[in-house]
């Protein structure tokens, strides 16, 4: 087993002290990749920025080797999709850490819109090997009905994709019926524009006092995009779970969104989802935050 030490500060009630700090790298693992990644400097040592990096990797991946292995139970030819890929980085380590291992018959496709990390991407798949990997440089209406993805896929995952690239992500997700959406939000500024816009209005109402100064506007509006994302899901009859990825303490956006589909929509979820919109003044974005047709619900 590959193993790497390092140092990390433990602060004690009687002032800072070093401590050793054990961190794995498992034996499946491709140095290469973790060098490429910048988890691994070049000569192959590990330094404290790397460790954290990589107890975030293994602490996202516990959540989602679970779903991964469920997948390869019921269809070994199962297709993840990775919405908003950047450079790909949950895509590779998905890849490394359990595909190439266990799957070997399904695929990993990442979409991207910058035809330069497109690039990228695909000549490191190719160095590395990984020949389940595929890019496509894509938009989300373009790859919905692209000819290079299957007309359902399995999972759809999006790893800090900014602003509404989350939302888009599930906009696939849900056109390509995923069984499974793992999300990691980023900043999305649209609903916080939205409350801004209207403040003036929406002050008539006391409980706009929670969105008045600039600072909570913008606090809320993210607090309120990610609220909206998860009634959309269970909205599409998906069954939502939220928790915090511990580890990634240098960023505020640490909230994981993990949603398995289980049946048809919700009728009751949808109407308290409008209901929000309307409460809020976001009537604006029923399209950003749509829902399957259903008859008005008394709440």
């Amino acid at each position: 087993m590959w193993c790497m030490v390092c140092y990390d500060a433990d602060f004690t009630a009687t002032g800072p002290s070093r401590t050793f700090i054990m961190v794995e790298i498992r034996p499946e693992q491709s140095i290469e990749l973790l060098k490429a990644l910048h988890i691994l400097t070049r000569d192959g040592k590990m330094n404290q920025d790397s460790r954290r990096k990589l107890k975030q990797v293994y602490h996202l991946f516990q959540f989602i080797e679970p779903l991964l292995s469920q997948l390869n139970a019921k269809n070994p030819n199962f297709c993840v999709v990775d919405h908003g890929a950047g450079k790909s980085y949950l895509g590779f380590i998905l890849v490394d850490l359990y595909l190439r291992h266990h799957a070997k018959a399904a695929r990993m496709v990442g979409i991207e819109t910058r035809a330069e990390l497109v690039t990228q991407t695909s000549n490191l798949a190719r160095d590395l090997g990984f020949s389940q990997m595929q890019f496509l440089n894509e938009s989300v209406a373009d790859s919905i009905h692209s000819a290079a993805l299957p007309e359902r896929v399995d999972m759809v995952t999006a790893l800090h994709a900014c602003n509404t690239a989350t939302d888009d992500a599930i906009r696939f997700g849900l056109a390509k019926q995923a069984r499974f959406m793992v999300l990691v939000p980023c900043c999305q500024a649209e609903v916080a524009g939205v409350l801004r816009k209207h403040k003036a209005q929406q002050l008539k109402d006391p409980l706009a006092e929670i969105w008045r100064h600039p600072l909570h506007t913008r606090e809320f509006g993210s607090q309120v995009t990610n609220t909206l994302r998860c009634l959309q899901l269970e909205a599409h009859g998906y069954q939502v779970t939220v928790t915090e990825l511990v580890g990634w303490e240098h960023s505020l956006k640490n909230e994981l969104i993990i949603a398995e589909h289980k049946g048809p929509p919700k009728p009751h979820t949808i109407a308290r989802l409008q209901a929000l919109l309307d409460r809020l003044g976001l009537q604006e974005l029923n399209e950003r935050f749509f829902v399957p047709s259903a008859a008005p619900l008394a709440l």
